[in-house]
């Protein structure tokens, strides 16, 4: 029976590369007490919020909860590549958790790797190339312009900066140029631009008994100033200051229904083939032939409630709190154990 359940976020004292600055700041400490108060009004469980690392190894495994909600999309100490290791752990020690296994969090961070197998399975994507980051910093001669330059793993849009919409190979250059210095070492992938509306699917639950898949939302470019990349970018996500922040909202996506059940149909096969569980965002873009292409599948998506999945769930009429139950929900469904 699950009763106790530990809510773990990213640690707010650790510096965290995904923010402005590095660091934790008012906007991200309002989303998290806005979770945190929607977690512990849920009926039927005794809940904790944790926000810091230090000792919780040590402490999940003496007293472990019936339940970890893992909302840590940061990774352990906020190191973004050891996100995977939260999950990990649990797993080890068999403490059940809330979303993605370690496997997918692995898969699903290297976009090549997602954009392959979409393909292999018949969703659209753009066209990609990578650029080591043991090579040259150099892009392909036969590159085909604007392109989008991005690094091949990183989480929360760091690298993609509103210089990323390169339009000739200079531009291309200095940008890869400056990401070798943001990011040493790390593969840059230089993909087809995608200039028609954004869009996202959202997902909770799982394959069986089923999944719900939210009203798609389109990302709403209209108030940005001329001369912009419609894109989002980091400054989207970390620059209360930049027009990125403050002139991009989102919206419910008006596109036909069968285009909509097209895009379900792929991310039901896609979350099955990624090994996802319990809620996950597909990210899409309209491409300049018209068709709606893939670009990426996150497996711990945002959770916040100016985030995308509350903004799609909003959308389908479900409030933020009903939201966060229905991911809880899905993992108790899913692991055959009653709730409290």
């Amino acid at each position: 029976m699950i009763r106790k359940l530990l809510v773990l976020t990213g640690d707010h004292g650790a510096p965290d590369p995904t923010k402005r600055g590095g660091a934790y700041h008012e906007e991200d400490l309002a989303t998290h007490a806005a979770m945190a108060e929607a977690m512990t009004a849920m009926s039927g469980f005794e809940v904790e919020v944790v926000s810091r690392h230090e000792g919780l190894l040590d402490r999940l495994r003496a007293d472990p909860p019936d339940l970890v909600v893992n909302f840590c999309d940061t990774g352990f100490f906020n190191v973004p590549t050891q996100e995977l290791h939260v999950a990990a752990y649990l797993e080890l020690f068999g403490i059940p958790y809330t979303g993605a296994p370690p496997a997918a969090m692995v898969l699903c961070y290297d976009k090549q790797a997602v954009r392959v197998i979409a393909e292999a399975m018949g969703v659209p994507v753009p066209w990609e190339r990578m650029v080591p980051g043991d090579g040259p910093a150099e892009p392909p001669e036969d590159l085909a312009y604007p392109a989008l330059i991005k690094p091949n793993r990183a989480d929360g849009s760091v690298g993609i900066t509103k210089d990323a919409v390169v339009h000739s190979a200079g531009e291309a250059r200095d940008y890869l140029a400056f990401l070798r210095d943001l990011l040493p070492g790390a593969d840059a992938l230089i993909q087809e631009y995608l200039p028609g509306p954004e869009y996202g699917l959202g997902v909770i639950g799982n394959p069986e008994p089923g999944l719900t898949v939210l009203p798609p939302l389109e990302v709403d470019f209209s108030r940005l100033p001329a001369g912009l990349a419609p894109i989002l970018s980091f400054e989207s996500k970390a620059m209360p200051d930049s027009p990125y922040w403050t002139d991009i909202a989102f919206k419910r996506a008006d596109l036909p229904a069968a285009e909509v059940e097209t895009m379900a149909g792929a991310v039901r096969r896609l979350f099955r083939r990624f090994g996802l569980r319990d809620y996950a965002r597909f990210d899409f873009r309209r491409g300049a032939d018209g068709r709606v292409k893939l670009m990426e599948v996150n497996p711990n998506p945002a959770w916040a409630n100016d985030g995308k999945l509350a903004f799609m769930a909003g959308f389908a009429g479900i409030a933020y709190p009903a939201m966060l139950r229905m991911i809880v929900d899905a993992a108790i469904e899913r692991l055959g154990r009653p709730a409290a």
